[in-house]
């Protein structure tokens, strides 16, 4: 994986916190709780996924068995 992949790949997972937190902030305005969640919901699970797998090269990366390009 090239280093400037990696960034990008990390400033699109706080791109997707950050959305997921502004539409649970948003949506809970005019929207009972539990449905604003609901909404912000794939966008939390697509930063977790997005964090396990920037996480997993970055320990690979580290160990020696993938190297940074």
């Amino acid at each position: 994986m090239h280093r400037d992949a990696f960034v990008t790949r990390s400033l699109v997972l706080f791109g997707l916190v950050a959305a997921s937190f502004v539409v649970l902030g948003f949506s809970r305005l005019v929207l009972p709780y539990r449905v604003a969640r609901l909404l912000a919901a794939p966008l939390l699970f697509a930063s977790a996924v997005l964090a396990v797998f920037l996480l997993a090269h970055a320990v690979l990366a580290a160990v020696g068995v993938r190297e940074f390009e």
